[in-house]
């Protein structure tokens, strides 16, 4: 197949998840033989426009006017004017979050390539709540049903879509982590230099994350555990913010920032940590938890209704606005400890790109 894959960011231009999954695809899919281009946005000039890496393309285009966190670029809707089935067989968009994937469905609307939208998570956290319910209800919806398929990770964020009337075929597809990579056993990490309880935060320091939750967490857990310290994996502009919170607090002998860690070094960390606290406002299927869970690292977070059967018995959904509930889940989880016996069964990586590519391919033909 020929797949157009159109992302407003990829790794490693842009640390994330999200644009970690749309890497690891194309990836994977051109070793199966595909051929994969990247259509993307860069904000670092020096990046090369176009680029060969891993087996695909990358095109990265200017991206225009961003507004909260989303990029309006009319190079975006130019390269997609100038597709053609003679260029691409399918078009796979990635989050209906991005106006990129507004323009991919409007290229369906007025074309002959299949599309195929992945929806990494209904909400973003670059904007409150009830602007995406406006959005979702209008836009949003649209969006969707122009996809000839859309992927969800889990039958919950089906029926999500169901109820706000997207009419359009579904997939749940399962999102998936490298098992081999992300294991119980393994070395631990240099990182990591504690001889007392490691709470882990991992992800960007942005307000949707709540870091300041989980610096007023681990004020509590030092009360129950004077010896406890906290690393925090990840940049962002809230920096300063939590440095100050912290110093306020005089707990910065126990707070560690490690900024940005490679990939490479992630399940070494995992494996040092005693629990991972993620007190976000919205998340799809995050993948940190996906990595946490398979280095039986418990997990504490935001009670959102699709990690139900994800977390099951491998750590705690608490509303962080409860602090003292969330508190005493995550010092019960240092406590106890947890681990997801059944998971590397469940959440393969390659499983995901297997049946990813199925379901384009069910398109085509």
């Amino acid at each position: 197949m020929r797949i157009l894959r159109v992302a407003q960011k990829l790794y490693p231009d842009t640390k994330g998840g999200g644009q970690y999954h749309v890497h690891a695809m194309s990836r994977d899919q051109a070793e199966m033989g595909h051929d994969v281009t990247v259509l993307t946005t860069r904000d670092d000039k020096s990046l090369p426009r176009i680029e060969e890496t891993h087996g695909y393309t990358v095109v990265r285009v200017s991206p225009g006017v961003t507004i909260a966190g989303n990029d309006v670029s009319p190079a975006v809707a130019q390269y997609l004017w100038g597709v053609d089935t003679e260029s691409f067989d399918v078009i796979h968009a990635h989050s209906h979050l991005y106006f990129s994937t507004n323009l991919a469905a409007l290229k369906r609307r007025l074309g002959d390539i299949p599309l195929a939208i992945t929806n990494h998570g209904l909400y973003s956290q670059s904007a409150p709540e009830w602007v995406f319910d406006l959005y979702l209800k209008t836009l949003g919806r649209w969006t969707f049903n122009r996809a000839d398929v859309v992927f969800c990770y889990t039958e919950t964020d089906e029926q999500r879509l169901r109820d706000l009337g997207v009419e359009t075929r579904i997939d749940v597809v399962s999102n998936g982590i490298d098992t081999e990579r992300f294991r119980l056993k393994g070395p631990e990490s240099d990182l990591i230099d504690s001889t007392g309880p490691v709470v882990l935060f991992v992800g960007r320091l942005v307000d949707g994350k709540r870091p300041k939750a989980v610096i007023e967490v681990f004020d509590d857990v030092l009360e129950e555990f004077t010896d406890a310290e906290l690393y925090l994996c990840g940049s962002g502009p809230l920096r300063d913010e939590l440095e100050q919170d912290i110093a306020e607090l005089e707990i910065a002998e126990s707070v560690t920032f490690l900024g940005h860690v490679p990939y490479d070094e992630m399940p070494a960390v995992y494996r040092s940590s005693d629990v991972l606290v993620l007190p976000s406002r919205a998340e799809g299927v995050p993948r940190v938890v996906l990595e946490s869970l398979a280095s039986g690292l418990p997990v504490v977070c935001s009670p959102l209704e699709q990690l139900h059967d994800v977390i099951a018995g491998g750590g705690a959904l608490v509303d962080p606005d409860d602090k003292k509930a969330f508190s005493i889940s995550v010092i019960d989880s240092i406590t106890g400890g947890s681990s997801h016996a059944e998971f590397e069964s469940t959440y393969e990586w390659e499983s995901t790109v297997e049946e990813t590519t199925s379901s384009l391919r069910s398109l085509v033909h």
